[in-house]
């Protein structure tokens, strides 16, 4: 691939990925996609770190797109403003994810945009809050009320829209995990509230049901 990527061929090469197969799992997910994901990694290694080019291909608005624009992006390059629209007009999974998790919070920008985004009136906003939030209280959460973060979980979780409360259930998990003073309360929330208690999951996984994820986490941390 040459040194400056042309969209349009870069476009082309996205666009021969396309696979139905994983199209249609994807769709099952919410997403809109059919690419290998692993195939469009090897896209974004050959073009390597280029944040000018990774901002035209977000403006596509193409969802495989966005995904290889996240790749190459540089998170420092993009202000507080600019995260809150990406993140408004992200709308499907895999690209909210990758937003979050690739680019918010590698920016300076993490914790204004976690208080910003917490009790935001858009469920998937709000999400990212929570996704940001428990992402601190696992590695620092110095500052957080987290009997706070429960007593909100405890009114809130049970009803939350799908995306935002997977989020809050991680909240609550990690909370148990890292806090074992609050670990007896988390328990509690999860067993009372019994969200995600009959999730599916392989053998050898850990449930994201929160009494269950407490227990094992738990258990991993102290030895």
């Amino acid at each position: 691939m040459a040194d400056s990527p042309v969209l349009a061929d870069v476009l082309e090469e996205i666009a021969a990925l396309e696979d139905p197969r994983i199209r249609e799992v994807n769709a099952r997910h919410g997403d809109d996609h059919g690419v290998n994901l692993t195939k469009l990694r090897g896209i974004a290694k050959a073009i390597k770190t280029n944040d000018e080019f990774a901002r035209e291909l977000w403006a596509t608005g193409q969802t495989d797109a966005r995904l290889l624009a996240l790749l190459i992006a540089k998170p420092r390059a993009y202000s507080a403003d600019e995260l809150d629209a990406m993140l408004r007009e992200a709308r499907y999974p895999k690209v909210l994810d990758w937003l979050v998790n690739y680019i918010v919070k590698k920016s300076p920008h993490a914790e204004d945009l976690r208080i910003r985004w917490f009790d935001d009136r858009e469920p998937d906003v709000a999400a990212a809050g929570w996704a940001l939030t428990h992402w601190r209280v696992n590695k620092n959460p110095d500052g957080l009320d987290q009997e706070a973060l429960l007593d909100q979980v405890e009114a809130e979780m049970k009803d939350a829209p799908e995306r935002l409360q997977w989020e809050m259930n991680f909240a609550l998990t990690y909370i148990g995990v890292e806090s074992p003073a609050l670990r007896p309360r988390a328990i509690a929330i999860g067993e009372a509230l019994e969200v995600l208690k009959d999730y599916p999951t392989p053998p050898g996984c850990t449930s994201p049901y929160a009494p269950l994820a407490i227990a094992e986490l738990a258990k991993r941390k102290e030895g």
